[in-house]
């Protein structure tokens, strides 16, 4: 019983994780049609802008915001750089996943050339441990379990309840349509990077806390449970990809107890498939 608990409070901590690299990412994919391979290269970019505001002296939570804000210009910049051209070309989708794998090599190897290819820290307290039975938490651990809830309380609120939100919606359900009603989907497509890059930079900084250190390609596997969490969920569902996040968090910490650690990811992906077997549009996809 203590070995479960244990293993639930890891399981808490990682889907608090990835459900806002998650929303992140599927938020993106939902009003741009692109499946931004590069996310998780932007997320530790990020997270090392966060590790420099911490090394000259500031907290870590003042460099989360910094990296919320070099994740949002970063990945507006991807987009207007990069991403748009293709599109406007003309491109395939499939075109845009090699470029978008093409500059995930480019900025971990990037960020590998000016930081080296060892791992670093944060300079932080994880503050006192709460214990109940087998479950341990550290104050960190609540604070990111917190932020966590907090960001999917805002993605909320924001998709409900905003001008914006609605806009976003409209967008990602019919562009053209959207953009004959009169709105502005350009400008839409260039917030929803904005966001989502932002989203990006705090799940990086993190995913890096979470973790203890992190290197340039610290979030490589990571990636693979970010897609995980948003094809479960499906595609697009913000709320979907909150449930992806839940259930993939839990089950690979839960299983990594019980079975060989090194394969709890393996896990994540066995509960996928069969979920795409049972429905193919995930949790909260619509069917076809």
């Amino acid at each position: 019983m203590n070995l479960f608990l244990a293993s639930l409070g890891f399981g808490i901590v990682t889907a608090a994780v990835l459900a806002i690299a998650a929303v992140g990412f599927t938020m993106q994919f939902a009003v741009t049609d692109v499946l931004n391979l590069a996310y998780g290269a932007v997320m530790i970019a990020a997270a090392f802008i966060a590790y420099a505001v911490n090394q000259a002296g500031a907290s870590v939570w003042l460099g989360m915001l910094a990296a919320a804000a070099a994740g949002a210009a970063g990945s507006v910049a991807l987009n207007t750089g990069i991403y748009t051209p293709f599109q406007r070309r003309g491109s395939a989708p499939i075109t845009l996943v090699i470029v978008s794998l093409g500059m995930t090599l480019i900025i971990e190897f990037g960020v590998q050339a000016i930081v080296g290819g060892t791992n670093v820290s944060y300079t932080m307290s994880q503050g006192p441990t709460v214990r109940a039975g087998g479950l341990e938490l550290t104050a960190v651990q609540f604070v990111i379990i917190g932020l966590s809830i907090a960001v999917m309380a805002g993605v909320h609120g924001l998709l409900r309840y905003t001008k914006l939100g609605k806009a976003m919606r409209a967008t990602a359900a019919n562009r053209s349509l959207a953009r004959n009603c009169g709105i502005r989907t350009a400008r839409i497509v260039t917030v929803t990077w904005a966001l989502s890059g932002a989203l990006c930079g705090i799940a990086g900084t993190v995913l890096a806390i979470n973790d203890g250190s992190f290197g340039a390609t610290s979030a490589d596997l990571f990636l693979v449970l970010i897609l995980a969490a948003v094809f479960l969920g499906g595609p697009g569902q913000a709320y979907g990809a909150m449930a992806g996040a839940v259930i993939i968090g839990l089950a690979t910490e839960i299983s990594a107890a019980y079975i060989t650690p090194s394969y709890k990811d393996v896990v994540a992906f066995v509960i996928l498939l069969v979920m795409l077997a049972i429905r193919p549009a995930g949790l909260l996809g619509a069917r076809a």
